[in-house]
């Protein structure tokens, strides 16, 4: 009798495809949180398999900080014209502009926060129950508390100490009107599955997780993007450097690693020699011990 035996990455990628056919049976109006980044981008090919030979079944959703790589922006555009899907924006410059945030001032402003306001008026005006996102647990100490099914109370919060079972992978998505959910299928991955998978899988991302020549500053312990929205400080000096991102996020906050990892063979291998967590290089992460914790009780991703 022959026996089918499954790798490490197919099991995750069963266990993902699963979490996403769930998701599609349990919630009427769900979306994918995509931001452009490696996660989300592994999100969507998994959905693709989750339900070909159909469409995605699910719209997409971005907050748009105003403060994006280009070539981020670029990526999110021809992705969603290639899958002929929709695209719910919601723009946190806008928000700023009718007064419902006010924007940061000083050296470390950033519109991170503000992401927060911006993803719950997207998610109450579309009457979204489930937001799909990237999450994985490996990523940083609030995010290992979360569940697969991640519920939110009528104000958009997340409660860590107060979060319902899932024994033998049984999800439940049940919810009352004004509540909704938070769904991580890959939160079991860890950086080094994500990078072996998109070898694997040879799936397209942004040009900015490869080494490439670039204007920047060292702040903070990491080297930031020069851009429109930096304002330099005393004694900082503009350098050009072999640069890569390992996660994405607003240009102003998001610090780079010198590299000569230029092809995914070699990203893997530098990767897998890493010590330091991908959101090492996260100037928003930096603030507090628990900044990503506070952000997430508030209704962060």
């Amino acid at each position: 009798m022959s026996k089918y035996y499954l790798n490490y990455l197919d099991e995750l990628e069963s266990e993902a495809i699963y979490i996403l056919r769930e998701v599609w049976a349990q919630f009427e109006n769900p979306v994918i949180l995509f931001s452009g980044g490696k996660d989300s981008i592994l999100v969507t090919h998994l959905a693709k398999k989750a339900f070909y030979p159909s469409k995605i079944p699910f719209p997409f959703m971005h907050v748009d900080t105003g403060h994006n790589f280009p070539e981020t922006i670029q990526f999110r555009d021809d992705l969603i014209k290639d899958l002929d899907a929709q695209l719910i924006v919601g723009s946190v410059q806008e928000a700023i502009d009718t007064g419902r945030v006010a924007e940061e001032k000083g050296k470390s402003a950033t519109r991170n926060s503000l992401q927060i306001t911006t993803l719950l008026d997207a998610i109450e005006n579309n009457k979204v129950d489930c937001a799909i996102g990237g999450g994985r647990r490996d990523e940083e100490k609030a995010r290992a508390k979360e569940r697969f099914f991640s519920h939110r109370d009528d104000f958009g919060q997340w409660d860590p100490k107060n979060q319902r079972p899932e024994l033998w992978n049984i999800l439940n998505g049940k919810h009352f009107e004004g509540e909704h959910f938070r769904a991580f299928p890959i939160s079991n991955w860890t950086e080094m599955d994500v990078w072996n998978y998109i070898k694997k899988e040879n799936i397209a991302i942004p040009s900015l997780y490869y080494a490439h020549d670039r204007e920047v500053v060292w702040r903070n312990d990491s080297w930031i993007p020069v851009s429109d929205f930096l304002k330099l400080e005393d004694g900082e000096k503009v350098e050009t450097k072999k640069i890569r991102f390992r996660t994405l996020g607003d240009i102003t906050i998001t610090g780079g690693i010198e590299s000569d990892a230029d092809t995914l063979e070699k990203i893997a291998m530098e990767v897998s020699a890493m010590k330091k967590t991908e959101r090492g290089d996260r100037t928003d992460d930096k603030r507090s011990e628990s900044s990503m914790e506070d952000r997430k009780r508030q209704g962060y991703f």
